[in-house]
């Protein structure tokens, strides 16, 4: 993780509109445990593309691990609207075990609380 958040910031230096390096270097900075800059990093790269799903996605997962569930339903939400949930799969590679095993837990309650919202209707 150090080797790719020194090259990714490199890369970011070299060109501050490549989404790619952002959000490699975001990748990078959430596995060296340093959330709070991830998350700045993916929130101006979300400002030049509102609705990139790999984006929308890392911030529900730091979300969710902060506590902000609303928030984080919200971010899945918009990653759904956007119709791009292939992106989810491989980002799950990239988070942490425990990490995985909350978004995946917090997108199954979700999932069974649709799914049991459409039955009783």
């Amino acid at each position: 993780a150090p080797g790719v958040f020194q090259l990714a910031s490199l890369l970011v230096e070299l060109d501050t509109s490549d989404e790619v390096s952002q959000i490699l270097c975001a990748d990078a900075l959430y596995q060296l445990g340093r959330g709070e800059e991830a998350h700045r990093l993916l929130l101006l790269a979300l400002s030049r593309n509102p609705q990139r799903a790999p984006v929308l996605a890392r911030l529900a997962l730091l979300q969710l691990k902060k506590g902000f569930v609303h928030d984080g339903n919200q971010l899945l939400q918009r990653v759904m609207r956007t119709g791009d949930t292939s992106c989810l799969l491989p980002i799950m590679d990239i988070f942490q075990d425990e990490d995985r095993k909350l978004m995946q837990s917090h997108c199954r309650l979700q999932a069974l609380s649709i799914l049991k919202s459409q039955q009783e209707d």
